[in-house]
């Protein structure tokens, strides 16, 4: 992991002395309420619905036992015993005290931890595939160059008020688990007709009112050249974005606007006067953010190991083996996937107790280290497979072992109504409904790898434009309503769900997913996933299975 040095600590901890005297001179009446809020937005707090919401950046994911300790103490301390993980990898704490806040990232800078740019109109968070540095069809490791981008970013003078927030994500694998399509700058690493690796760049992706998947502006671009040309990137975007209209102000609409060709155009341009400049990555400078992602200390071990396949006759073993444990890229190790999707608490969500218990894990069962993904699951990334077997008990124990990842209830779930005064619609409730629909576990390993997403209103925080099913909270009235959208999806072919008809009732909800899977079963041929299905078919059938009047 990448450890803070001097200027990192300083600079943190002059942070939240800065943020002290701001939010004393609030609470004191000599700030307005216009003034404060972007001083509270630069340092990652939200007032929600009911409290303020302070969202901790993890940084590309990758936090330590010592670090979630500290968030389970916080937890604990300064809020109601919990904290929600979100899909930008990042976790939130709903219900601190605002005078107390500065005490909590205090706490925070104790363990090289802050909130900076968690909010406003900056570069959020970089986030990138929960498995780096551990998968087995890796082509680099991202991670060194997330940091990179992380320091670059982090209070840039120059882009710290951009039209609207932007978000990064790289992908490092030949699989995109990093959903780079559809973030404002997607980066998925790729190898070319030489056997160099690069980027290939996409711009102007993004979910929220206006869904779109992001334009390829550049194919290849070499490492050297990251910073420059997304220095390129931004110039373009501060200069001819909206600022007049927030709803028309991230770069997806200027993009959509210019074209992707004229938009391509200009960054050349600009990147002109840039490449090969001062911020052109040397061999030196990537080497040394490397070395804060070598391997740990593996040892040499037999793949499948006696002890761990003769368990694997236990159904219930096996059965988690194969949802919630991925392919290593050492031998005799795998990746293990901690469900927070248990029915009955919303996804995401975690206790103190539980985020102790994930501490003392990865200590006894790996290197420390733990990962958390967009899917809002936790990842102890290095377990040996013989110890698999008591991990899966540990897991069970503490509520992180139900067998679902993947499945229709490991359902991504913004916090919605309950929490967020944006949202149009409560989504924690109808999540609960439909897990409690498909509980029975030999029925949810039948359907098979289903995508579902849920976001409780336009802004897409659930990511419900490409789920195989989204679910998107509306207001009708007054009243809070579901639509329902097919065919969406992530990835290397990630794809923008449809409408299928007229939204439902909180009620209704399950019932319709349940006609849904019944026609699913139905129609699907040769083991087809649903959203193979789905596109072969296409959206009459599912429209005319829903809406049908029973008799």
């Amino acid at each position: 992991m990448y450890k803070y040095d001097e200027v990192d600590f300083r600079l943190v901890r002059e942070r939240v002395e800065q943020f002290r005297s701001q939010t004393q001179r609030y609470l004191a009446g000599e700030l307005s309420e216009e003034e404060f809020r972007p001083l509270r937005l630069m340092n990652g707090l939200y007032i929600q619905r009911h409290a303020p919401m302070l969202r901790v950046a993890i940084p590309y994911g990758h936090f330590s036992s010592l670090q979630m300790r500290k968030l389970a103490h916080i937890a604990r301390t300064y809020d109601r015993g919990y904290g929600h993980f979100t899909t930008r990898q990042n976790i939130q704490f709903n219900w601190p005290e605002l005078a107390r806040v500065p005490d909590i990232l205090a706490e925070l800078a104790d363990v090289e931890m802050h909130a900076i740019q968690t909010s406003g109109n900056c570069v959020r968070n970089t986030t990138t595939d929960a498995f780096a540095g551990v998968a087995a069809d890796e082509l680099i490791d991202g991670r060194a160059y997330c940091e990179i981008i992380r320091q670059w970013s982090t209070l840039h003078p120059e882009f710290a008020y951009l039209p609207r927030k932007f978000k990064i994500a790289v992908s490092g694998s030949t699989d995109d688990r990093a959903a780079t399509q559809v973030h404002d700058i997607g980066l998925h690493v790729v190898r070319n007709d030489a056997g160099e690796v690069g980027f290939r760049v996409l711009v102007g992706g993004g979910l929220g009112r206006t869904p779109i998947v992001g334009k390829v502006v550049r194919e290849f671009l070499p490492p050297q050249h990251l910073l420059t040309y997304l220095d390129a990137v931004l110039r373009v975007y501060n200069r001819y974005g909206r600022r007049d209209n927030k709803y028309k102000a991230r770069i997806k609409i200027l993009v959509q606007a210019m074209t992707v060709e004229a938009f391509a155009a200009k960054v050349e341009d600009e990147w002109l006067h840039l490449k090969d400049g001062p911020s052109t990555l040397s061999d030196a400078d990537v080497a040394y953010y490397a070395s804060f992602f070598t391997d740990p200390a593996y040892e040499t071990l037999a793949a499948n190991p006696a002890g761990f396949t003769d368990k694997l006759a236990e159904p219930a073993f096996a059965r988690w083996v194969e949802r919630n444990t991925r392919a290593h890229k050492r031998a005799g190790y795998r990746s293990v996937v901690l469900s927070l999707k248990k029915t009955g608490v919303p996804p995401g969500d975690i206790t103190a107790d539980q985020m102790d218990a994930v501490a003392d894990m990865a200590d006894r069962f790996g290197f420390g280290e733990i990962r958390s993904a967009h899917e809002q699951n936790l990842i102890l990334p290095d377990v040996k497979e013989s110890e698999l077997y008591t991990v899966w008990q540990l897991a069970r124990e503490h509520g992180f072992a139900t067998p679902n990842i993947g499945l229709l209830t490991d359902i991504i779930c913004c916090p919605g109504g309950d929490f967020c005064d944006l949202a149009n619609a409560r989504s924690i409730p109808v999540a609960e409904a439909i897990q409690r629909k498909f509980d029975d576990l030999d029925y949810l390993f039948d359907l098979g790898d289903i995508d579902c997403n849920f976001s409780g209103c336009m802004n897409a925080c659930g990511h419900h434009h490409i789920g195989n099913i989204g679910i998107l909270g509306v207001d009708k009235n007054g009243q809070e309503w579901y639509q329902i959208t097919l065919g969406g999806s992530q990835g290397n072919y990630t794809a923008i769900g449809k409408v299928i008809g007229p939204s439902f009732a909180q009620a209704d909800v399950p019932a319709a997913f349940e006609k849904i899977m019944t026609l699913y079963v139905e129609q699907r041929q040769d083991g087809e996933h649903f959203i193979e299905t789905v596109r072969r078919i296409g959206l009459d059938p599912f429209k005319e299975r829903v809406y049908a009047k029973s008799h």
